[in-house]
């Protein structure tokens, strides 16, 4: 992708192009059919209507409607929230179009490796660190003290580290509320970055120690320790001889040759700009076709940011049964929002409408991107774990703290997260930040990873995609940090979704 120009046409079919600096009023904008005038001043990322489009004429970008105009747009007009909205509306219907669907992603014949952790279960990690995982919010605080000193004592003597995730919950939560908590903290235990897990109970909440085991599952007592707090004497002398236990299990494991195709990372956008569907998303989708053709797998999760874009997911479903449960998936968390009294398509944040997304719709096209052009091969729940290789969508509401980690206890290695507005946020697993332009990877270098602004300076997307491919390996290796392991950003949050007692 070569630009010349300082803005671009996504499609040929659009009546838009998104500015790549700001346009001043009076500039023109040069394209083969004749040029357009700049009515106003229109900041970089937004949108200038190619032509007059009077009230209720579809927008369009990428090649899609983007929204319906509100008032009258003449050409070379700013276009956005005030005078365009969604088109979209209610739960909508279905159909199954197999004809539709992508070809199969070619599979790479040259197996590429990565260093890794083999783990007795099978499953591998890619990094080999110690986690407390608590099982309700009052003892946080309790956690965090046992790591901050188990990590000084352990951590670059076979150990990557040792870290606790603070939660809220765990008590005065009832049904599948107190479910959801239960099971993203059960999928947490089992990742296979953590080498070793100190469960730490408080006594007296729902989730009990007891009760969280039902959740859990087989677990192996070698690699799992678990402490209630008001049981013990000294929670504190007894969490670090459980540590020291996990530390002494945790060294026994090397890195060693692993084909790519074990990999397993996590797909997320957040703080949009104009430039996330042009830039940094397809890129990933490259990404993610490039790993799939490895024998990878991937996973999209935010529903809500694939409204408007759901019938692209839906086409490539690989069989009618998978289609069907991304109509689920979407009707379902629309039905959500209906429950309670929100509106169902009301999603771009200030921060995304100030860097040029107007509608869903529009973040939707973007989002979406972020999956490549595979088949979608499983849809799973919220709180399900990873279990074909290919492309996945998990169950998961937009807001990036709650998906990274719905993906991180889906199993997901990695999270690569795109972004125009840039954060400081990480996850469990590495948080791979890719701005969307080079401005935020030159002014946030302690939070950005990975500048997919190269593309908008005429750098080819299949020289990055490499380079992106080639950083994740060294990353998974082992060889580098991310910004948020760098600095300690590791942070869960988990869906809220019932009263509190």
């Amino acid at each position: 992708m070569a630009i010349k120009e300082p803005f671009l046409r996504v499609h040929t079919g659009d009546n838009v192009v998104v500015t790549l600096r700001p346009f001043a009023k009076g500039e023109t904008v040069s394209l083969p059919e004749g040029e357009v005038i700049c009515k106003e001043d229109i900041p970089a990322g937004h949108k200038i209507a190619l032509l007059d489009l009077p009230a209720g004429t579809d927008v369009m970008k990428y090649g899609f409607p983007i929204g319906k105009t509100t008032d009258a747009v003449a050409a070379g007009e700013w276009i956005h929230s005030q005078n365009m909205k969604t088109k979209l509306e209610g739960t909508l219907s279905y159909e199954y179009k197999p004809e539709n669907r992508a070809a199969k992603t070619e599979t790479t014949r040259t197996e590429r490796t990565f260093k890794g952790y083999n783990r007795p279960n099978g499953d591998v990690g890619i990094r080999n660190e110690i986690w407390i995982i608590n099982t309700v919010g009052c003892i946080n605080k309790t956690a965090e003290r046992l790591a901050a000193l188990a990590d000084r004592q352990m951590k670059g003597n076979g150990v990557d580290g040792v870290y606790h995730y603070a939660h809220l919950f765990g008590c005065s939560q009832l049904g599948d509320d107190l479910l959801y908590t239960q099971t993203i903290l059960s999928n947490l235990v089992h990742h296979p970055n953590a080498a070793g897990v100190l469960v730490l109970g408080l006594g007296c909440e729902n989730n009990h120690i007891s009760e969280f085991k039902k959740v859990l599952g087989d677990y192996d007592e070698n690699r799992v320790k678990f402490l209630g707090v008001q049981e013990a004497d000294d929670e504190m002398e007894q969490g670090l001889e459980l540590l020291n236990e996990l530390f002494a299990y945790s060294r026994s494991f090397t890195r060693e040759d692993i084909p790519l195709s074990k990999l397993k990372v996590g797909l997320k956008c957040g703080g949009s700009d104009g430039f996330s569907g042009i830039t940094a998303n397809p890129l990933v989708g490259a990404f993610s076709d490039a790993l799939i053709g490895h024998g990878g797998t991937t996973a999209l999760t935010e529903v809500p940011e694939m409204f408007g874009a759901e019938t692209i997911l839906m086409d490539r479903a690989k069989d009618e049964e998978t289609f069907d449960k991304i109509v689920h998936l979407i009707n379902d968390f629309k039905e959500y929002f209906i429950r309670h009294d929100q509106p169902v398509y009301e999603n771009p944040s200030p921060g995304n409408k100030d860097g040029g997304i107007t509608t869903l719709e529009e973040k939707s096209l973007g989002c979406v991107q972020k999956g490549g052009f595979a088949n979608v091969v499983d849809v799973l729940p919220y709180g399900g774990r990873l279990e074909k290789k290919g492309l996945n969508l998990i169950q998961g509401p937009g807001n990036d703290l709650v998906s990274v980690t719905t993906l991180s206890a889906a199993g997901a290695h990695i999270v690569i997260f795109t972004t125009g507005r840039g954060t400081p946020f990480g996850g469990p697993v590495p948080t791979v930040k890719v701005s969307t332009n080079s401005q935020l990877a030159e002014k946030k270098k302690h939070w950005i990873d990975f500048n997919a602004g190269q593309l908008l300076e005429g750098k080819p997307m299949e020289e990055v995609t490499d380079e992106l491919l080639d950083y994740i390996v060294a990353l998974a290796s082992g060889e580098t940090l991310t910004r948020n392991e760098e600095f300690g950003y590791k942070e869960i949050s988990i869906f809220k979704d019932g009263v509190i007692l």
